[in-house]
């Protein structure tokens, strides 16, 4: 029996729900709560007041 000599390899999706985007898209939405929150403790008043 031949084996191949060749195995192709799978890129990363670039869109969709997939692992690799969920956990990028967790850690913006951290990184924005973080600049939020410090934006709000430099300005002394909330941001998300209507």
């Amino acid at each position: 029996m031949l084996e191949p000599t060749l195995v192709p390899k799978r890129r990363k999706p670039r869109f969709g729900f997939h692992v690799y985007n969920e956990k990028l898209n967790g850690r913006l939405a951290m990184l924005g709560f973080l600049a939020l929150m410090a934006a709000e403790a430099k300005l002394r008043h909330g941001l998300l007041i209507w």
